[in-house]
């Protein structure tokens, strides 16, 4: 069993993966709300049992980096930091954001692209199995990205120099991270976008309207559950015709991804109307129901 959880962290992202594997992912980082310590406790203790710990950046915008010097002193060091290629700079530059630079310009740097490859992350060796993380986007030679990146390093917003990320078990869980990238961005580069089908896909851009993931999209896709994110909820896109959680009521969401299926949890008291009732237990969270998957559906 694999177990996915996007933390309820304000108007930010933070997610992780406990592959069952050797593998620990997290996926950016937001701890300034009085989180931290509850959060950076437990990613320590998960991540102390697993051999290989990388931390992957969506894009450098401080709701997805906010608390990177807390984080990686609590781990005692992050040595496999992946991000988009790029030389974004900030004229009000914070602590968060210098460690990102830190990072970013440093050895353990490995810069994510479409199809890229990388030991363990979704190559196997004799030693250890890889963890199924597929990189989706960007194309660095798309001219609509090309375009994103100038005005990115230009003071511009980096929402859409933002990474498409795709975590896939065997007959298990397809789920879908991208970070902030904006509506008009998803449109012109859709040719390119080989998005699979999705179990869990997690709505761009905090799931405001904004990020609203145009519907050719969403048709190839055909997501089993989106997760709305935390924005506003006056900015938020529900995703009419879709099963969805709004994080906004929900609190943080644990997916627990077995062979078949998927068991869904959260911090507060839920209900959903799509989901099976297995009768579930997690310590400290409210049991909402299970996913069958198509595999034994």
């Amino acid at each position: 069993m694999s177990v996915i959880k996007s933390f309820a962290v304000g108007e930010g992202d933070m997610f992780y993966i406990e592959h069952n594997s050797p593998s620990f992912t997290i996926i950016d980082c937001c701890l300034d709300n009085g989180n931290e310590d509850a959060i950076l406790k437990e990613l320590s203790a998960l991540s102390g049992q697993k051999e290989i710990i990388r931390f992957i950046s969506t894009h450098p915008d401080d709701d997805h980096l906010c608390g990177l010097e807390l984080l990686e002193k609590k781990l005692g060091g992050i040595v496999n930091f992946y991000c988009v290629r790029n030389r974004v700079t900030k004229p009000d530059e914070t602590v968060s954001f210098n460690k990102y630079i830190q990072l970013r310009d440093s050895d353990k740097a490995f810069f994510i692209s479409k199809g890229c490859k990388r030991k363990w992350m979704n190559e196997e060796s004799p030693e250890r199995a890889q963890s199924g993380i597929h990189i989706l986007w960007p194309n660095p030679d798309n001219q609509h990205f090309k375009e994103a990146l100038t005005a990115a390093e230009d003071d511009g917003s980096p929402n859409n120099i933002s990474a498409v990320i795709q975590y896939s078990v065997e007959k298990g869980v397809t789920a879908l991270w991208m970070g902030d990238l904006e509506t008009g961005l998803m449109e012109n580069v859709e040719a390119e976008l080989n998005v699979p089908k999705v179990d869990i896909l997690f709505a761009p851009h905090h799931g405001r309207e904004s990020g609203r993931i145009p519907d050719s999209l969403l048709t190839k896709m055909v997501p089993k559950i989106i997760v709305v994110g935390e924005a506003p909820s006056e900015h938020l896109h529900y995703y009419p015709g879709y099963d969805t959680i709004t994080q906004n009521s929900a609190g943080d969401v644990v997916f627990e991804c077995e062979t078949g299926k998927i068991h869904v949890f959260t911090s507060n008291e839920y209900a959903v109307d799509f989901l099976l009732d297995e009768s579930r237990n997690r310590e400290g969270f409210h049991y909402v129901g299970t996913l069958i998957l198509d595999s034994i559906a």
